[in-house]
């Protein structure tokens, strides 16, 4: 039974179907267990819709009653392992069990410590948190894509956005969903200095003011920590690594790492690459850092023994992935893994 591309694009189909978790069970009972693979799940925020309205909603990956299924899910299907039992399977001192499942969290937004890590400590899930470390307790700092977000929905109606291709006019209340679309879109185009310089022109535009910074606080990281979340650098402040040059991405890298021991010692030397993009370059760049592995947001799998160790796919779960669609994905991507030898590819 082959498992390529139409395999996936057959599961993704399924998964969206009544019955679905029966025909993902069928699957998934003829589909051979590897050992020593490893498949990881990226969330971003869980939260409700509305919840934090100034908030990019897009990148809520699911609801706090969703994410409470698709727990339990993982927890009796899967074995969800942690970071440092990836770390020693890379290292070859162990195998990775059948079905492994790893679960990572990006941004450290406040919402993982209000709805996702209840869950996940009340099922014994591990758990990594990618954190952007300049963030924390920083007084106004926010993400670029908030912000924008938060501009263009308080905007007046009749406001002319100064966006990088030009002038777009907020019209009408439904302008707003496609005018943050195509700027959000043509921002990420430019290199990080100029993004950061257009998102302020828009801002000052639109006169939205200061942002509320979203991000997890020391106190409360090192609670976490305490608690057994495994904390590890998300670059200190989210650009895209592939758009700022070698030596300023060795900084950010570096310097997130050094925050994270500084105040939580047990943090781990695992990147994960803002937004996935990453090339050769960003690649040795992680390992100068001192990091032992690094996290795309290509799809697929993970084959300690013979994949890239900073070139880690990883499957997004979006507001709209229903549990049986996880699994469907995992069954996939557990047949699938990039070999050492990949070409470098930008996520």
């Amino acid at each position: 039974m082959p498992f390529g591309s139409s395999l996936r694009r057959a599961l993704i189909a399924a998964s969206g179907l009544p019955g679905a978790d029966r025909a993902v069970d069928i699957v998934e009972g003829l589909a051979p267990r590897p050992r020593n693979r490893l498949v990881v799940l990226t969330y971003h925020r869980v939260a409700r819709p509305g919840e934090e309205p100034d908030l990019w909603p897009g990148l809520i990956s699911a609801t706090p009653e969703a994410f409470e299924r698709q727990a339990a899910v993982l927890a009796e299907r899967y074995r969800v392992v942690s970071i440092g039992e990836v770390l020693a399977a890379v290292a070859g001192e162990t195998r990775l069990p059948e079905r492994a499942v790893a679960i990572t969290f990006d941004d450290a937004y406040g919402d993982f410590g209000r709805h996702a890590w209840p869950v996940l400590r009340r099922r014994g899930l591990p758990v990594t948190l990618f954190v952007p470390t300049a963030y924390p307790d920083a007084a106004g700092a926010a993400f670029w894509w908030d912000r924008l977000y938060a501009a263009v929905r308080s905007a007046p109606l009749g406001s002319a956005l100064p966006g990088p291709g030009g002038t777009m006019l907020l019209a009408r209340e439904h302008d707003r969903g496609p005018v943050f679309d195509r700027l959000r879109t043509a921002l990420k185009a430019l290199p990080h200095d100029r993004l950061l310089e257009a998102v302020e022109r828009i801002v000052s535009a639109t006169g939205h003011g200061t942002a509320r910074n979203p991000v997890l606080g020391w106190d409360d990281l090192r609670r976490l920590a305490a608690e057994g979340v495994a904390l590890a650098p998300h670059t200190r402040t989210h650009p895209l690594l592939t758009r700022i040059g070698e030596e300023a991405a060795l900084a950010e890298v570096t310097g997130s790492l050094d925050d994270l021991r500084a105040r939580v010692p047990s943090a781990v030397p695992v990147l994960a690459y803002p937004s996935g993009a990453h090339d050769a370059t960003t690649a040795a760049v992680a390992a100068r850092a001192g990091c032992v592995l690094a996290f795309t947001t290509a799809r697929g799998g993970f084959a300690p023994a013979r994949s890239d160790a900073y070139r880690i796919p990883r499957i997004n779960v979006g507001g709209r992935t229903p549990a049986a669609l996880i699994r469907a994905q995992v069954v996939w991507a557990s047949r699938t893994a990039a070999p050492r030898s990949s070409a470098p590819r930008e996520g």
